[in-house]
């Protein structure tokens, strides 16, 4: 948890001067010509820099709202101009003209405009015009240019930032950025994820630029150039075509997705289609309904209305309009007309008359606000209906209220009725759906999750795509997992949001929060041999360690923390007192909000238990990304916390690439903090972004190159025994494995010639087998890794007493390897290994002080361990090794009330314990 700290006193105000003082070398003069939000965010953040906007020229007042760029400028003090027009019939309006050349403004900045602005305004001013146009041009020049690059089906889109001229976007370019289109992208995920965010910041730049002389004018070239003007509803070409390729059907639904709406005829009537996405696999069963034009009929689904391309492959439209406005969700096309009204409350009345006064504060323009009146028939726009969905979650905490329920209940009556239904939770799905993939292994039936799993649900990725998770035993396809996109990212972190902002999870009593986490950990009990066998088959852990320690130790750790739930305490503080006025100081421990989690591949249940349980504790939710090769048992453990309650939104899991959803974590601006394990260069880069993107927290576990001290005084069974678990354990695939080994040197020789004698003893083989020592490494590419690390070892000049091949036979063994004579200069010496490579350095017999410079003398410092029976000099080394956990002869004992975490760029923050 984050500390507040709250004063019963006013603090006082900072001087002026010290007030978030800026200097910038070179500012501008500027008029901003234009409207929307995007408009206000690039007005207030030019400000921001340091830039006088001396005046804002935008459009009238709308039904006695003024656009939000107008709001936030008037507020500013700021001159503001509502012009309704700048010419007639063709000329300039002179008084127009007059009161706009008044400002003085040295450059023009058109973030968004929509009216038509005279060529004596444009060149008027020193620097002339800049203006932000939605694509990559000279391509979908006009309007509706973000509908074009979907319809086209283009892979990339974007913005240009150009020189304003007198064609029609054709001046030079001064900046443009690019991102990928994904497979489901829509108009509205391309605003919200780069056009709006990113334009913004270009603005900004555009004009820091021209104010430094720097701003570049790049002629626009004709080839590749196109022109398409705005699509309208009665236009007849905004009819679906159905008789092509599914992703031709797909690109024409979402690029006319919300405005206007491609329509096509079902049952006589026109209807339009919205939210459209290819299915990946295939469809779900379903009724049929004849689709005019099509290949092949449609399906009503529990998800939505399938259609078929030419081409036979699907796609899925999920919500549908009717010529009368009404909007239903698709895969209630055959049940539609059967709902019947719900009989109110008194206390739900009284909310009602309180959702009216919202109504009748948007809609200014209505006498009154009656059963029948429809808000958009009402003249309400799309900035209105997010104003409607804040306004009622506001006064009604809760309440999981979305945009789309106020375009499919547009009355008030409707809308009422439908409030009144997720009030009650009536809306609500009574059973979890999963697609299970199953496998007869371990002489059980394993049933396996292998979708995304977002707001309480499992579903495909939004692009459709999905990749195998490979058996490293022997290098079989367990099962194809959805492979999540930015897109489903932003999802899941959106209902992260509205679960701790809005749901119970929020405003849940931390005792019963508590319960939950118990019932949890008894469900993770209960299904203790699917969880370790499933492990076992997807990462390779050895069975019977799964289910001790990477089963086990998840279960003991949701339950540590379950009992944490209600013992999260503030302090009260001594303040001096400055009398008459007696202070008293607090501090209260309160969640941070929406979580990110990033785990890794070696302990794929046991990483997401240490990371989230406390988090979930501490009463955060989380957005969690298992490993690419090893999200099953996350999967898994999704399920598991539907059955014991969990709100929906509290927990999300996403498998997919680190490039992408880890990134993408990073980066996003909703999420407070982010947990990672792994290696210390990405470490390192998600800091950076955390940084750069919100200032969210992080805490890093990191790598490693523990040192292990065996001292000559050493109990030899014990030395030989627990330094051979320091690093076989888990296939060598342990953050803490002690990745170099340091034997004093009179008892070296016998040291490693008993280590080889009980390497020989070990079984290697199939993982499943309870007489198996050692499994397979987690993965292909891994076990290429370290067999070329043995390489660089022999060729430095290390011994390679044991072992460093590639065992023979299907799947990704390895032998246990030892390497001695290695001197410190060496790669081996250095780096880590990360698998089962024990790496032995000789010190002479008494070097205490230079043998700790040698185990100091790397950049790591997670864990370390030191051999001896005389306790003086077990302290004295113990103080003095540079690592996070020191062990005293033993090695990899962990505890959940036990601190977990390192020094140096092995990373910073803990796991388990208080």
């Amino acid at each position: 948890p984050s500390t507040r700290v709250l004063l019963q006193s006013k603090t006082p105000s900072l001087p002026r001067w010290m007030r978030g003082c800026r200097y910038y070398q070179n500012q501008l003069k500027l008029a901003i010509i234009g409207q929307s939000l995007f408009g206000q965010e690039v007005y207030s953040n030019l400000r921001k820099q340091g830039h006088k906007v001396v005046g804002v020229f935008t459009v009238p007042d709308k039904d006695g709202k003024a656009d939000p760029l107008a709001v936030a400028a008037e507020k500013d003090g700021t001159p503001v101009f509502k012009f309704p027009r700048w010419r007639v019939k063709g000329k300039p309006i002179p008084e127009v003209v007059d009161a706009y050349k008044a400002v003085g403004a040295e450059l023009n900045v058109m973030p968004f405009c929509s009216q038509f602005i005279p060529m004596n305004i444009i060149d008027h001013p020193k620097h002339g015009s800049i203006i932000y146009h939605p694509s990559i041009l000279p391509l979908h020049r006009g309007a509706s240019a973000i509908n074009w690059t979907l319809i086209h089906g283009d892979k990339k889109a974007g913005f240009t930032v150009f020189w304003a001229d007198d064609g029609l976007d054709t001046g030079p370019i001064l900046l443009q950025r690019e991102c990928a289109v994904e497979p489901n992208d829509t108009v509205d995920t391309l605003y919200n994820r780069f056009l709006f965010p990113e334009g913004i910041k270009a603005m900004v730049e555009s004009v820091q630029l021209i104010a430094d002389g720097k701003a570049p004018r790049v002629a626009q070239t004709e080839e590749g150039a196109s022109y398409e003007g705005i699509q309208k509803k009665s236009n007849a070409k905004v009819r679906v075509d159905l008789a092509q390729p599914a992703e031709a059907i797909h690109n024409w639904i979402r690029g006319h997705d919300k405005v206007p709406g491609a329509w096509t005829v079902i049952d006589g009537q026109s209807v339009t289609l919205y939210g459209s996405s290819m299915l990946g696999g295939s469809a779900p069963a379903g009724q049929p309904l004849e689709m005019e034009g099509a290949s092949q009929p449609g399906l009503v689904t529990k998800n939505g209305l399938v259609l078929y391309g030419t081409d036979g492959k699907p796609l899925l439209v999920k919500n549908l309009q009717f010529e009368d406005g009404k909007m239903i969700a698709a895969s209630k096309y055959f049940s539609s007309g059967e709902s019947s009204s719900v009989e109110l409350t008194d206390d739900e009345k009284k909310m009602a008359e309180e959702i009216k006064n919202i109504w009748k504060g948007i809609l200014s323009n209505v006498p009154a606000v009656e059963d029948t009146t429809d808000f958009f028939k009402s003249g309400a726009a799309s900035m209105d209906v997010v104003r409607l969905v804040e306004e009622v979650k506001q006064k009604c905490a809760g309440v999981q209220l979305q945009t789309e329920d106020v375009y499919m209940a547009t009355t008030f009556q409707d809308f009422i009725q439908m409030f009144v239904r997720k009030l009650r939770g009536e809306d609500q799905e009574e059973e979890l759906v999963i697609d299970y993939a199953t496998k007869e292994v371990n002489n059980m039936t394993v049933k396996m999750p292998y979708q995304c799993f977002i707001n309480g649900k499992f579903e495909d990725a939004e692009n459709g795509k999905s990749y195998g998770t490979i058996n490293p035993t022997d290098g079989s396809t367990i099962c194809k997992v959805s492979y999540a996109s930015v897109g489903d990212v932003d999802r899941a972190v959106a209902a992260a949001k509205e679960a701790f902002d809005n749901g119970p999870w929020g405003r849940m009593n931390p005792r019963d929060r508590g319960s939950l986490l118990y019932k949890l950990a008894d469900l993770m009990e209960e299904h203790q041999e699917e969880l370790a066998t499933i492990e076992s088959i997807d990462s390779g852990a050895v069975y019977t360690l799964a289910l001790k320690t990477h089963v086990g130790m998840s279960i003991q750790t949701f339950r540590y923390f379950a009992g944490w739930c209600d013992k999260i305490q503030g302090k009260t503080i001594p303040i001096n007192q400055a009398r008459p006025n007696r202070n008293l100081t607090f501090t209260k421990k309160e969640p941070l909000g929406v979580c990110a989690i990033v785990i890794p591949w070696n302990y794929p249940l046991m990483m997401l238990a240490w990371k989230s349980a406390a988090c979930l504790a501490a009463g955060n939710t989380l957005v969690l990304k298992p490993a690419q090769v090893t999200p099953l048992t996350a999967l898994k453990f999704a399920e598991l916390s539907v059955k014991a309650g969990i709100p929906k939104g509290v927990i999300n899991i996403l498998p997919g690439s680190g490039g992408m959803v880890g990134q993408r974590l990073s980066d996003h601006p909703d999420i407070r903090k982010l947990g990672f394990t792994g290696s210390t260069p990405i470490g390192k880069q998600i800091m950076k972004s955390c940084a750069v993107s919100n200032l969210k927290k992080v805490s890093l576990e990191l790598g490693g190159k523990s040192p292990l001290i065996i001292f000559s005084d050493c109990d030899m069974d014990k030395a030989v025994r627990m330094g051979m678990s320091s690093v076989y354990f888990n296939k060598g695939e342990n953050c803490i494995a002690a990745g170099r080994l340091f034997v004093e040197e009179s008892i070296h020789d016998e040291y490693i010639s008993r280590v080889v004698e009980e390497i020989k003893k070990m079984k290697i083989g199939d993982p499943l087998d309870r007489s198996t020592d050692h499994g397979p490494q987690n993965h292909k590419a891994h076990l290429d890794k370290l067999l070329e690390y043995c390489e660089v070892g022999v060729k430095e000049g290390a011994t390679l007493v044991y072992g460093g091949r590639q065992v023979d036979r299907p799947g990704f063994f390895m032998e246990p390897t030892v390497f001695t004579e290695v001197e410190d200069h060496m790669f081996i010496a250095k780096e880590e290994s990360f698998g089962p490579v024990m790496v032995v350095s000789k010190f002479k017999d008494g070097d205490v002080e230079g043998v700790l410079h040698r185990a100091n003398d790397t950049e790591y410092g997670l864990a370390s361990g030191v051999f001896t029976r005389d306790i003086n000099k077990a302290m004295y080394v113990s103080e003095r090794l540079e690592a996070g956990t020191v062990f005293v002869n033993t090695y990899n004992k962990t505890d959940v009330a036990s601190p977990f975490g390192g020094f140096k760029q092995s990373g910073f923050g803990k796991d388990l314990g208080e």
